[in-house]
């Protein structure tokens, strides 16, 4: 799985719920709100971003990310953990995170994610003396650990990569597979508890369903990520959610966007358009239709009365 983001730049022309229109994407791909991401094997990241953006961080693997430039608040559920320029945090493998990133000072944001694969750290576990091991490491209960600032270990690594970004040149496999070793062993000589983490194997613990959905239904996840994000197989996944509601889970997110616009609707604060790009919904002819059949009422109606 490469890393996704959905980017939701602060555009000062836009409304602020049409600012948030999700726009999916790879970071291979760029789009017009970045400088410039460079992506290698989906190991090392380097992203360039002109504009504040406010995205979902979404990963299957560890990753370890440094922040050069700007302010970066990364939110999981109540918890925020901010992030400066100088700053560090490794942040775990499947989780869902929210990333809010800001320039400074006219800077453009700048930042690296350097990901662990499974099979590197795999491949590394079964080196290790495992009586060498520390035996009393326990799995932190937060996704992001922020570590001590000003790392000169960290930033030097990251700085390694730079030239490469420069040049246009694309780093040997020998050399990724280095970058991480080097980024993994500064990872556990900063603190001995990642070792729970990082070389923890067992398929993701399971996540609430409805908890999950409730929170990220205004996202443009398929039911494929949400299995994954809430620790299941596809069909373990429709399994269990069967047991929750009568409805299909699309079904249940078309309905709770609905819902949740009716609300908006009843409230009148915002446009129509808004509040249709808000709660999810791509198309307002889209959301027209799903509107009046749950409600028998077009909601420029509703907005109207």
């Amino acid at each position: 799985m490469l890393y996704t983001h959905n980017i939701f730049a602060h555009d000062k022309k836009q409304s602020p719920y049409r600012r948030k229109r999700q726009h999916t994407l790879l970071v291979s791909n760029l789009n017009k709100y970045t400088m410039g991401n460079i992506v290698y094997k989906d190991i090392v990241l380097s992203v360039k971003l002109e504009l504040d953006t406010f995205c979902p961080h979404r990963m299957e693997d560890h990753v370890l990310m440094y922040l050069d430039e700007g302010i970066v608040e990364l939110t999981e559920g109540n918890s925020t953990t901010r992030l400066s320029s100088g700053d560090c945090a490794f942040i775990r493998k499947d989780c869902n995170v929210m990333m809010n990133k800001r320039c400074v000072d006219g800077k453009p944001f700048t930042a690296t994610f350097l990901t662990f694969k499974r099979s590197f750290l795999q491949e590394t576990f079964r080196s290790l003396d495992k009586a060498s091991l520390p035996s009393n490491a326990r799995r932190s209960n937060s996704s992001v650990i922020k570590l001590p600032n000003n790392r000169p270990d960290i930033k030097s690594l990251c700085d390694s990569l730079k030239p490469y970004y420069e040049s246009n040149i694309t780093p040997s496999d020998e050399l990724l597979k280095l970058k991480m070793t080097e980024g993994l062993y500064v990872l556990l000589n900063t603190d001995k508890n990642l070792y729970a983490s990082l070389f923890d194997f067992k398929e993701p613990w399971k996540i609430d369903i409805l908890e999950f959905m409730n929170r990220n239904f205004r996202y443009d996840l398929s039911i494929k990520q949400i299995a994954n994000y809430t620790g299941r197989s596809l069909s373990t996944f429709k399994r269990d959610f069967k047991k929750l509601s009568p409805l299909t889970p699309e079904r249940w997110i078309m309905q709770r966007r609905l819902e949740e616009a009716h609300k908006l609707l009843e409230h009148r604060t915002k446009k129509i358009s808004d509040i249709c790009f808000a709660v999810g919904f791509k198309n307002l002819s889209h959301f027209s239709k799903a509107y009046k059949q749950m409600y028998g009422t077009s909601p420029i109606k509703n907005e109207t009365n």
